[in-house]
């Protein structure tokens, strides 16, 4: 089994800051399509180029290396900088130039350490005033309405890409109606298709239409006019396969969200979900936590028929044929400058007085990072 590719297949976190030798061997072993990393595994900014290149190191085929660094509350490399203004605080100030420069810094930092996804942007809407509801979205929404979002997460998402970082789009198909967190429990998100259509769904049309995205993160949300069935749409063939690739015509990379959050780890066993997301039509899986799991699961992917191995297959090499090296050499100097500029785009976005003041969630490492 230790010849099969289909560890190809996992997007994965690691447990801390360096590779102890047990990980190190499973993931050797695992040989995963792609890592990602949040704040437990970011102390300094050496010690962050350094875990990736050992990432790199002990990958035959150049690995996926991802992050949440969308700004404001989740930019995860604020462990370790200046925390980027969110897309709400860049939405109050309507300014496409300061959103560009957003995205320019952070392909800049991200290709630095030696990034080459990011899982941004958000591109929900905060609908009627929903800022505050409890479903993870607050303070990340780039528009309260659809052409607001295009030319804001639009102008971030094309400045990221022309430096060298892929994007993400996240939440689909559309998680703004949700009234409650996923990380939790299961939303059911109750709107008719054609509310959809004009709201949730025409972000994501915009983009794929004009070939602006390279991957989309579908999440764990239950919509009963797409899905019959109550099972979550990063579960959902009638979602993946028909609304995503059949009618929008999407061609890039499709990923889970997390399957160790609770819409999914409470409902389904790993390799039940595992199945369910293969055949649903995602190419990467994302396993966040359970690095203990990780053989099984890539074990069990493999002794999945050949022709649904092949498809998801095919799209991550395709996909990482668009990756971009890495800056050749780290140095603590040329992260400084970067910081010092979001410093400054921070202050532009907030003024210099709030922009100094800590957000609540400074120096907290809560047990659920939001994605």
């Amino acid at each position: 089994m230790d010849s099969s590719p289909a560890g190809q297949l996992l997007l994965v976190g690691v447990p801390g800051p360096e590779l102890d030798a047990a990980t190190a061997a499973i993931l050797r072993r695992v040989q995963p399509g792609g890592f990602i990393l949040f704040t437990r595994n970011l102390v300094s900014p050496a010690q962050t180029r350094r875990l990736l290149d050992d990432l790199r190191d002990l990958s035959r085929v150049e690995p996926i290396l991802t992050i949440d660094q969308e700004g404001g509350r989740v930019s995860r490399l604020k462990a370790i900088g200046t925390e980027p203004p969110g897309a709400t605080q860049l939405r109050e100030r309507n300014d496409p130039d300061l959103v560009r420069r957003h995205g320019e810094l952070t392909a800049r930092l991200l290709r630095l350490f030696g990034f080459n996804l990011d899982l941004a942007p958000v591109l929900d809407l905060c609908l009627d005033g929903n800022e505050e509801a409890d479903n993870s979205l607050r303070g990340r929404c780039y528009g309260t309405d659809v052409p607001q979002v295009l030319r804001l997460a639009g102008a971030f998402s094309d400045a990221l890409r022309a430096g060298g970082i892929l994007n993400c789009g996240k939440h689909f198909p559309g998680y703004t109606a949700a009234g409650s967190d996923a990380h939790h429990e299961l939303p059911v998100i109750d709107r008719s298709r054609a509310e959809l259509d004009a709201t949730e769904l025409a972000p994501f049309r915009d983009f794929i239409a004009r070939g602006a995205l390279d991957s989309t993160m579908v999440c764990h949300a239950h919509y009963p006019q797409l899905d019959t069935e109550h099972q979550p749409a990063s579960l959902s063939a009638n979602v993946i396969r028909g609304l995503l690739r059949e009618e929008l015509g999407f061609r890039g990379l499709v990923m889970t969200d997390d399957l160790d959050m609770g819409a999914i780890y409470h409902r389904y066993g790993l390799e039940d979900a595992l199945r369910r997301a293969l055949l649903a039509g995602n190419d990467l899986a994302m396993i966040c936590h359970r690095v203990e799991a990780l053989g099984s699961a890539r074990d069990f992917l493999a002794a999945q028929p050949a022709a649904l191995l092949d498809r998801a297959l095919a799209a991550v090499a395709d996909f990482k044929q668009k990756l971009a090296p890495p800056a050749p050499v780290f140095s603590e100097a040329a992260f400084r400058a970067i910081d010092a500029e979001i410093w400054d785009l921070r202050v532009a976005t907030l003024g210099a007085e709030a922009a100094a003041q800590r957000s609540p969630e400074d120096g907290k490492r809560s047990p659920v990072e939001i994605y």
